[in-house]
C-alpha cells in the first residue's frame, strides 16, 4: 500500500526539526551533563569553589559511593510512589490527546510535600543526622544518574509496544540515539500510574527541598545555628517548590506533558539535574558562610517577592484562560482569534511580554543567588543556566506557535514585541 503523502510529509518535517542539536546533542548531553552535576557538587565543597580552577577538584572513587545512598534514593522514590497512589486530593483530566481521549491525573503532589515534611520532622525528632546528606551528595548524585540511564533505557524499549498515536511527534524519528534522548512515548504508564507526570514534580523536586534542609542542618552542626543567608535560600526555594505542587494541575498544560516525549532529557532533568544543581547555593554556604545585613536581606526578600508575584499571577492568568476562557477573570482581557479556533491573549500580563512567567522566574533565580555574596561565580550558576534555558525554551515556543497559529501569531508578535525582558529582549 502506498503511504499517505501528507502523513509522510508530516513525519519528514518532524525528522528534520530536531531539538537540542539533533544527534550530536543526543550523544554529548547524556555524557557531559552528568559529569557537570558531579563537577559542580565537588566544586561547591572545595575551599576555592572557583569555576576556573585548574586542575578542577576531582572526587576520589571512595567519595562517589556509599551503600546508604541507593537505599535512601530508592526508598524516597517508593515513598512518593505510595503517596501518588493514595486516594488524596482530586483527580483532573489532561488535554485532549491525538486519539481524542483525555488521561486522568491525581492532584496530590502537595500532599506528598506535607507527608514528606512530617516524616523528616519525625526523623529529626528521633535524632537522625540529616546533616549527613552533605557527605552523601556525591553518592546520591551518582545513584540518581545511574537510575536516570536505566530508567531511560526501560522507557525506550517499552515504547516499541506503544501504539503510534501514543508516541511523541518529535521523538519518533527512527534515529535510536536521538529518540532515546528526546523520548519516544508521550505518556508512558503502568496501569494508571503515569511515569512522566510522577517524575515531573514529585521525587526530584521535593528531594531538592530535602537536600537544602540537610545543608541547613549541616551548618547547624558546624556553627551552632543556621545563617540568615542559608535560611533565605531554604525559604525561597521551599516557596518555589510548594507553589509548583500547590498548583500541580497547571503542569498538565505545559510543554513537558503535552509535547515532549519521556526520554533521557526529562528523566535526567527531573531526577538528577534539578535536585543536585538547583540547590547549589545551600551546599556552597556550608563551606563558604556569608554574613548578610538586615538591609541586604530585606532587599533580597523584596526581589524574590516581586519575582514570585509576577510568576504566579501570569501563570494563573494563562492557566485559567486555557482551561476556561469564559471565566470572569479572563473575559475582560483582549484576545486575537486564530485559525485553530483558539484565541491568544494580548492584554493583562501576556500583553506586556510574551513570557512574563519566565521574567518572574528569573527574578526569583537571582534572589536565590544573592545571599551567597559576590565573591564567587558558582552560586550564580543556576541563574546563568536558567536564563539560557528559558531563552532556548522561548525559541521552541516561538517555532511551535508560529507553525500552529500562522498569521495570528505574527499579529500577536507585533502587538507584544518583547519576548521575556520588557524593553530589552
Amino acid at each position: 500500500m502506498r503511504p499517505n503523502s501528507q502523513a509522510l510529509k508530516h513525519k519528514l518535517s518532524h525528522d528534520s526539526e530536531r531539538e537540542f542539536g539533533g544527534t550530536l546533542g543526543a550523544v554529548c548531553i547524556p555524557i557531559f551533563l552528568p559529569l557537570t552535576v558531579l563537577f559542580l557538587i565537588s566544586l561547591s565543597r572545595s575551599p576555592e569553589a572557583s569555576l576556573f580552577q585548574w586542575p578542577p577538584p576531582l572526587p576520589s572513587a571512595d567519595q562517589l559511593w556509599d551503600p546508604l545512598a541507593p537505599v535512601l534514593l530508592l526508598g524516597w522514590f517508593a515513598l512518593h510512589a505510595v503517596i501518588y497512589l493514595m486516594p488524596l486530593g482530586k483527580v483532573s483530566e489532561g488535554l485532549v490527546l491525538r486519539d481524542g481521549t483525555r488521561l486522568k491525573y491525581p492532584i496530590n503532589g502537595f500532599h506528598g510535600l506535607c507527608i514528606g515534611g512530617v516524616f523528616l520532622m519525625l526523623l529529626l525528632g528521633l535524632g537522625a543526622p540529616l546533616g549527613y546528606l552533605f557527605e552523601l551528595l556525591l553518592p546520591l548524585a551518582v545513584c540518581a544518574i545511574a537510575v536516570s540511564f536505566l530508567f531511560s533505557i526501560y522507557l525506550y524499549i517499552r515504547s516499541f509496544w506503544a501504539p503510534s498515536h501514543a508516541l511523541a511527534l518529535g521523538g519518533n524519528t527512527g534515529n535510536p540515539l536521538y529518540d532515546f534522548f528526546i523520548g519516544r512515548e508521550l505518556n508512558p504508564r503502568i496501569g494508571d500510574f503515569d511515569l512522566k507526570y510522577f517524575c515531573e514534580l514529585r521525587p526530584g523536586l521535593i528531594g531538592w527541598v530535602v537536600i537544602n534542609l540537610g545543608m541547613l542542618m549541616k551548618e547547624v552542626e558546624l556553627r551552632g545555628s543556621p545563617s540568615l543567608a542559608m535560611i533565605l535560600v531554604n525559604s525561597f526555594q521551599l516557596l518555589y517548590v510548594a507553589d509548583a505542587l500547590w498548583n500541580e494541575e497547571a503542569v498538565l498544560t505545559t510543554m513537558d506533558i503535552v509535547h515532549d516525549g519521556f526520554g533521557f532529557m526529562l528523566v535526567f532533568g527531573d531526577l538528577a539535574w534539578v535536585p543536585f544543581t538547583y540547590g547549589l547555593q545551600a551546599a556552597f554556604l556550608v563551606v563558604h558562610p556569608q554574613a548578610l545585613s538586615s538591609l541586604k536581606a530585606a532587599a533580597i526578600i523584596a526581589l524574590n517577592g516581586i519575582g514570585y508575584y509576577i510568576f504566579r499571577q501570569s501563570n494563573s492568568q494563562k492557566n485559567q484562560f486555557r482551561r476556561d476562557p469564559t471565566h470572569p477573570s479572563v473575559t475582560r482581557l483582549e484576545t486575537i482569534a486564530t485559525a485553530t479556533g483558539k484565541r491568544l491573549l494580548v492584554s493583562g500580563w501576556w500583553g506586556l511580554v510574551r513570557h512574563p512567567n519566565y521574567f518572574g522566574d528569573l527574578l526569583m533565580a537571582l534572589a536565590w543567588s544573592l545571599p551567597c555574596g559576590f565573591s564567587h561565580l558558582l552560586p550564580y550558576f543556576y541563574v546563568i543556566y536558567f536564563t539560557i534555558l528559558l531563552i532556548h525554551r522561548e525559541a521552541r515556543d516561538e517555532r511551535q506557535c508560529r507553525a500552529k497559529y500562522g498569521l495570528a501569531w505574527d499579529t500577536y508578535c507585533r502587538r507584544v514585541p518583547y519576548r521575556i525582558f520588557p524593553y530589552i529582549y
